[in-house]
């Protein structure tokens, strides 16, 4: 058998070229070891030599105008059309989720190639003696393929820390709170909401996660306290509009609201103190293997997962601190939640100080948003949020708020507003819901009275 791609198939040879599009660093570590030659047909090997080329002499991924403009050398008309076709094939894999597989294979068998090459070689040497120079050409080859990308180069890498892609960002929903997080929460980083018991900053995380999953996106939320069906319940109230207590009396208006969505949601239950951070990662691993990519993970919440430490402040610190890992390791937002101390209940608002147990959860995460409910807020239904740590604009700023429970419709704002008009209508939508209800079963009665 030749030394090609072929014993790897057809579709492994598209999905390569598509990575060598997709990915700089990948790109950048096998340029110097890939040869056309391992490919099979003669339109893969003409991509693969435009690619290299193109990577030398501009040390930046070709395009596919870049290829437009290239194929106009050709001057083979079938040679063409099969690149086209090829090219085609590509781009329908520039999301392949076994992208990573390929490129760990590629890469192993081009190391494997120069290898060989390099102990072919050697044979004559052996045989004149010239130890050193067999020495310097395996120690060469040994090298190939090796991780060249070494940071990011302040003096040459301008573009790319201006690029939209330097930070991909999911927003919470809440305007206000997204200018301030110059756009969202982004992979890698820890957002958490912090508040005394009952106060509401589980139907916070909610709120996070469903509007993520209106945008199209895939949410894991695991819950630690309340069954997966009830949060599930909370998700519906949400994305209706409707209290959860009435929702068992709007099924069909749930299931239609349901049908429209985008994204995907799963909701997984541990036990209180019964899970930890490896849990967790071991569940993320089983959804990757079933085709299930989150792009948000929430956390519902952080301070009941089991840690390792001998006292709960360096249990709670090291939690957050893997937390924070597990987000860096997927590069998705992982968003969660901590508890206040008890005398924050009276607090107009929350400050680090009355985070509880540990402070290190402050200093891990990236954005920290507080909620203060005093009984005069939750019978209103208001209440305040406060940004306590901001990692990528200012904090200290605190934003009144209208918050209803029953339907988990939250509104962050910054004085009147359009928006703020529209969520109240949104928020008044469930009440109505409600309104109709009772309507109903008046009528029923009434009827049946008769």
């Amino acid at each position: 058998m030749k030394d090609t791609f072929s014993k790897f198939g057809y579709s492994f040879q598209i999905k390569l070229i598509a990575a060598l599009f997709k990915d700089r660093l990948f790109l950048q570590q096998i340029c110097d070891i890939l040869k056309p030659e391992f490919m099979e047909s003669e339109s893969n090997q003409w991509l693969i030599k435009i690619i290299i080329d193109y990577f030398d002499e501009y040390s930046s991924l070709p395009t596919l105008e870049v290829m437009k403009v290239k194929l106009d050398d050709v001057d083979n008309d079938v040679l063409k059309t099969t690149i086209i076709d090829t090219l085609k094939q590509v781009t329908k894999h520039f999301e392949a989720d076994d992208i990573k597989f390929i490129e760990k294979e590629a890469l192993d068998f081009c190391k494997n190639q120069t290898l060989k090459a390099a102990i072919m070689e050697s044979v004559n040497l052996l045989q004149l003696g010239e130890y050193d120079s067999i020495k310097d050409k395996i120690d060469t080859a040994m090298k190939a393929g090796a991780e060249r990308d070494i940071g990011h180069e302040y003096n040459i890498d301008i573009d790319d820390r201006f690029a939209e892609s330097t930070r991909k960002t999911v927003t919470t929903g809440w305007s206000v709170i997204d200018d301030l997080m110059d756009g969202g929460l982004g992979p890698g980083e820890l957002g958490v909401f912090v508040a005394p018991a009952g106060i509401g900053k589980s139907w916070g995380l909610v709120n996070v996660g469903a509007n993520a999953v209106k945008k199209g996106l895939s949410v894991v939320h695991y819950t630690l306290e309340l069954n997966g069906a009830y949060v599930g319940l909370r998700f519906d109230s949400v994305f209706t509009g409707i209290a959860a207590q009435n929702l068992k009396y709007h099924i069909e208006e749930v299931k239609d609201c349901v049908d429209k969505l985008t994204g995907k949601l799963v909701v997984k239950y541990y036990p209180t103190k019964s899970a930890t951070v490896n849990t967790i990662k071991a569940h993320l691993d089983r959804c990757q293997i079933q085709g299930y990519k989150p792009d948000v993970v929430v956390v519902d919440y952080a301070d009941l997962l089991r840690g390792h430490g001998r006292e709960i402040r360096h249990e709670l610190g090291n939690i957050y601190e893997d937390l924070r890992g597990l987000a860096g390791e997927y590069e998705i937002p992982i968003w969660t939640a901590s508890q206040a101390n008890r005398s924050a209940l009276e607090d107009d608002v929350i400050g680090a100080e009355k985070i509880a147990e540990s402070y290190s959860k402050i200093m891990t995460a990236d954005f920290v948003l507080s909620l203060s409910r005093k009984i005069e807020d939750k019978v209103a239904g208001t209440g305040r949020w406060h940004v306590i740590k901001n990692r990528f604009g200012p904090d200290g700023i605190t934003f009144p708020s209208k918050m209803n429970t029953s339907n988990g419709q939250i509104y962050i704002y910054e004085g009147d507003s359009i928006q703020g008009r529209d969520t109240q209508k949104q928020m008044d939508k469930g009440e109505e819901a409600k309104r109709k209800y009772l309507q109903n079963k008046f009528k029923e009665l009434s009827e049946g009275a008769r």
